[in-house]
This record gives structure tokens, sequence and C-alpha cells, in this order.
């Protein structure tokens, strides 16, 4: 059986492709959980991929991780700025995980500049657009080789 990851996705971002798509894109969220999948696989990867606008849904996806699942790829959208909640499901769970955001939030406003998840993120890729979540998964299936 392959080994699995988490593609965990946060708050509005069910509306991919529909929301201000001068900023996020056009591109869906189900267009990039297929092309997670398809670039998962390349690594003999599986994923099971979850959206949710609600923070202990996303907390229970990551604890149940923790006995599913190799890894993590978690754009928490607007919750990585607030939640100390996730922060530590992240941290708790204790796998490798990448943080993704479609925009540079460091390019936004002074309140997104700050994430809770990347201080106990392994790697933070903002700014890429979609090719972030492949670049993730590059990064998480040579991050499994290793172990």
């Amino acid at each position: 059986m392959p080994r699995r990851l988490l593609l965990l996705n946060g708050p509005n971002l069910n509306l991919l492709g529909f929301r201000e798509p001068e900023r996020y894109g056009t591109t869906t969220l189900a267009e990039i959980e297929d092309t997670v999948t398809k670039a998962a696989a390349d690594h003999d990867l599986a994923v099971r991929a979850l959206q949710s606008n609600h923070e202990g849904v996303l907390i229970d996806a990551l604890h149940e991780a923790r006995t599913t699942c190799a890894a993590v790829i978690f754009n928490p959208g607007a919750l990585a700025h607030t939640s100390i909640a996730l922060r530590d499901a992240v941290s708790a769970v204790s796998l490798p995980t990448v943080e993704v955001h479609i925009t540079n939030i460091h390019r936004r406003e002074p309140f997104r500049h700050h994430s809770y998840i990347a201080e106990v993120a392994d790697a933070v890729i903002a700014g890429a657009g979609p090719l972030g979540y492949v670049l993730a998964v590059t990064y998480l299936a040579q991050t499994l080789e290793r172990a």
C-alpha cells in the first residue's frame, strides 16, 4: 500500500477559481486536488484530500493523520494568522508538514505576514500559486525517502 499524504485546505479555499480570480487565479480546488494526486502518485504516494471552513474539523483531520498519513500539505488560509490551536495540532502530530499559500502572504496586508503554522512546519511555500502544492509534494517525497 502506498504511503499517504494529507492534503488539508482551510476556510474559503473551496471557492478557489471563483473567489478573487485576479489574486488567486482560476484553478479550482478540485483541479488542485487532482494535480496533487497525480504528482504524489509519481512518488508512490496516495492522497487524502479534505477542505473545511471549520477549525475543529481541520484539527480533527490532523489528529487522525497521526496514524493514517506519512506527511501533511496544509493551506490553512486565514487561520494561519490566527489559530494557535492549529499550530498546536500540527506540532502535536509530529508529521513532516509543508504550509502552502497560493499568494505571497508577505506582500499582502500586514496581519497576514505572521503565520503560527510556519513556526512548526518543516517548510513554507508562499506565492507560487497552485504550483506550490506540487512543490510541497516533491519536498515531502524527498523528506520521506530520507527517513
